[in-house]
């Protein structure tokens, strides 16, 4: 199995990819906006990549936060609010907005479950931080650590209790980033002593399933490289100081925060202790150059593949969807009437 989660170029899988997918057997897929039309044409699309080894229990992703990161969209899907809607909730309900986030993220995973995926890139656990780069922004799930993660488990329990695993992101913490590491790699000096309320929502939920590194330097770990291509940041912040023992992924690796070809900036990030690259765009040489220089998985990351997945047949709690958006709007309705 190739270390790799592959993004596919449109509706239907083409020929070609077919038959690469076959031949490299990647971890999972990524699927954006241009894979997204209907319901039927969705989970036509998810079969098909089962049906390519047989596997049943499938990696299949996407990045459904809410606001303005979603790539199913009305009026084929419902929308979801943005992590804020939840964070500006528990200033005056801590509980409500625990169980907003919980009956949200279980209506989403059902919409999710329905067509055939199985992971969402959600929850997002960067803390906030006042002057940062709106990259993160009304995404982010408060500016305080203990309310990040109490939002975040929530958001992970109720993304399970709908069938779908969840991915705390982005590791070792986002929200100080003075620049969009879409387009140039941001660089945080913050001490060490600054840098542990970042890490203490991720502390706290150092059991998730999943979790993604995030293109960032972090000067008081490591001057010279990003967060996905440190060892250092990547086993001794994240395995050590943080704890986490899930799944690591890389964020999306085609990003411009990083240097150097896309298959040469994968063979670093496997080198650095992430267990899987992320590339997202679907660009036939990029993909077979990942296939040709990655290592096959190792024994490790395939457990903990399987560990993830696994939670996806807990799916259905068996409450209406209908019901749990009604729950959610109620609490919600709460923020916007005692504000």
């Amino acid at each position: 199995m190739t270390p790799a989660i592959f993004g596919l170029s449109g509706a239907a899988l083409t020929a070609d990819e077919r038959a690469f997918f076959r031949e490299a057997d990647p971890a999972g897929y990524i699927l954006f906006g241009r894979n997204v039309e209907t319901r039927a044409q969705l989970r036509a699309l998810t079969d098909e990549l089962r049906a390519i080894h047989g596997r049943e229990r499938l990696l299949v992703s996407i990045d459904q936060e809410g606001g303005r990161v979603a790539r199913m969209k009305p009026p084929e899907w419902e929308a979801f609010p943005p992590g804020e809607a939840f964070a500006r909730l528990w200033q005056v309900a801590p509980a409500s907005a625990i169980e907003a986030a919980r009956a949200n993220a279980e209506a989403l995973g059902y919409d999710l479950a329905e067509v055939g995926i199985t992971v969402d890139y959600l929850p997002l656990l960067d803390v906030r931080q006042p002057g940062a780069h709106d990259v993160i922004g009304d995404r982010a799930l408060g500016e305080e650590p203990m309310q990040v993660a109490a939002l975040g488990r929530a958001v992970l329990d109720g993304l399970a209790r709908g069938g779908v695993t969840g991915c705390v992101k982005h590791m070792p913490g986002h929200g100080r980033a003075g620049a969009d590491s879409h387009k140039e790699l941001p660089t945080v000096e913050a001490s060490e002593a600054e840098l542990e309320s970042d890490l203490e929502p991720f502390r706290t939920l150092r059991d998730a399933p999943i979790g993604m590194t995030a293109h960032v330097r972090y000067t008081a770990w490591d001057a010279d490289n990003p967060g996905t291509l440190s060892p250092v940041v990547v086993n001794e912040v994240i395995r050590g100081r943080i704890g986490f023992t899930g799944l690591l992924l890389t964020d999306d690796i085609d990003m411009e925060a990083l240097s150097g070809s896309v298959p040469e900036r994968s063979e670093r990030a496997i080198a650095a202790g992430c267990d899987i690259v992320l590339n997202c765009w679907a660009k036939m040489d990029d993909m077979a150059g990942i296939a040709e220089r990655l290592p096959a998985m190792s024994a490790a990351a395939q457990q903990r593949l399987e560990r993830a997945l696994k939670r996806t047949e807990a799916a259905h709690s068996g409450v209406d969807r209908a019901q749990l958006i009604a729950k959610r709007d109620t609490l919600l309705d709460l923020a916007r009437n005692l504000a």
